[in-house]
């Protein structure tokens, strides 16, 4: 029989909820084809650490590079040190550092594992005597880095270039700077302000039709050293209009969260890839749907993705920044790591009802791999509520 338990609601009150019985979603093996599936893929914190988990950062080495392993295994892509594993929130560039290595080192053990990390400046602290000279030399530090370590290279928002930038000038001469040295073509990742509120403005105005033209420039006098974009505004319409007006050979990658199964499947002239932070949560899910869409199932792949998109819409709602804690969240529910806590704590960054809803939205999708297993872990958390 389905177990049942009682959940918290946002009235208050507790409610019992018996699980769907639902079997998992599986994908079927080998590779994806037909579409480029990354995964902006979370770390797993050293609950044993003797740290101060606001402070300072240490990892469970071992279940993080096991979750890369268990994502390359579906088919998809890796896009590490992102957004998603907390850079920018806790996760410091020291740790980034040695997990890309790492993670690099991991990926040539895989045959076909596609993987690509971030960039960024988020060691250089922004502050009024930061120069844009010191900003392209904190790019150029990254970026050297991933390329020394064998690696591609995802280039990141900086807050630091949204703080000293006066005009849109000041953007295309840091993005040329540093596309006219890189060794192969990047992703060029716009964060939006919902996930970065210090990225407000990012481009040069808050504008968002001027930020666009502003990028559009970058994308069209350096097509040849970039190999897609990331979207992250959750503004589908802008997406669509954009990879209109790429060039042929740049990619758009899709971070909308909000409406990914549109995007990725295409308008008959061009389509979206995916760089994804609920592509973490949703991995057998994705991977099912774009072999679907690999086999030109239409109709499977539109009714997988169905339900995860109620799910990724709760767990990046407002405020979004915070979905990391569902992230996190779901790898604990389904095994994937051993406990509930995070860098710089923000295991307490959502509510025990945010996570209750979150609970019910991923069985009702199928995405709890071993029901029983994660009821238990869900009662556990109810109980350091005060729910027994």
């Amino acid at each position: 029989m389905p177990t049942t338990l009682k959940l918290p609601r946002r009235d208050g009150l507790l409610a019992p909820y018996t699980l769907t019985g639902r079997a998992p979603v599986s994908a079927p093996p080998g590779p994806i084809k037909r579409r480029i599936g990354m995964a902006a893929v979370h770390v797993v914190a050293d609950p044993l650490a003797s740290v101060n988990p606001t402070l300072e950062v240490a990892l469970d080495w071992d279940a993080t590079l096991r979750y890369r392993h268990h994502i390359w295994s579906l088919g998809l892509a890796v896009a590490e040190a992102m957004d998603t594993s907390q850079r920018g929130m806790g996760f410091d560039w020291r740790t980034a550092k040695e997990l890309i290595r790492r993670t690099v080192a991991e990926a040539r053990t895989v045959p076909g594992a596609v993987l690509a990390s971030g960039a960024g400046t988020d060691h250089l602290e922004p502050g009024p005597r930061v120069t844009i000279a010191d900003v392209e030399a904190a790019y150029e530090e990254q970026c050297a880095w991933i390329e020394g370590c064998g690696g591609r290279i995802i280039l990141m928002a900086s807050r630091a270039l949204a703080a000293y930038a006066k005009e849109p000038g000041d953007y295309l001469k840091v993005y040329g700077r540093i596309l006219s040295q890189v060794r192969e073509p990047v992703i060029i990742h716009w964060l939006g302000a919902m996930f970065d509120p210090a990225l407000e403005g990012y481009w040069g105005s808050r504008d968002l039709d001027q930020a666009t033209e502003t990028l559009l420039t970058i994308v069209k006098e350096h097509a040849s050293r970039i190999d897609g974009v990331k979207i992250s505004l959750l503004d589908q319409a802008r997406e669509v209009a954009m990879r209109k007006r790429f060039p042929a050979n740049v990619r758009m990658y899709t971070g909308d969260d909000f409406d990914y199964p549109t995007t990725i499947r295409g308008d008959g002239d061009r389509h979206s890839d995916a760089l994804l932070g609920i592509f973490d949560v949703i991995a057998p899910a994705a991977s099912a749907a774009l072999k679907a869409l690999d086999a030109g199932d239409l109709a499977r792949y539109a009714d997988v993705l169905a339900p995860t998109l109620t799910l990724s819409r709760h767990v990046f709602g407002a405020p979004t920044r915070f979905y990391k804690t569902g992230v996190v969240f779901a790898a604990y529910l389904n095994g994937h790591q051993s406990h509930f806590r995070m860098v710089g704590g923000q295991e307490s960054a959502r509510s025990v009802v945010h996570l209750a809803e979150q609970f019910v939205l991923m069985d009702r999708a199928g995405l709890l791999r071993d029901p029983d297993l994660a009821a238990a872990r869900m009662r556990r958390v109810l109980a350091v509520a005060g729910v027994e």
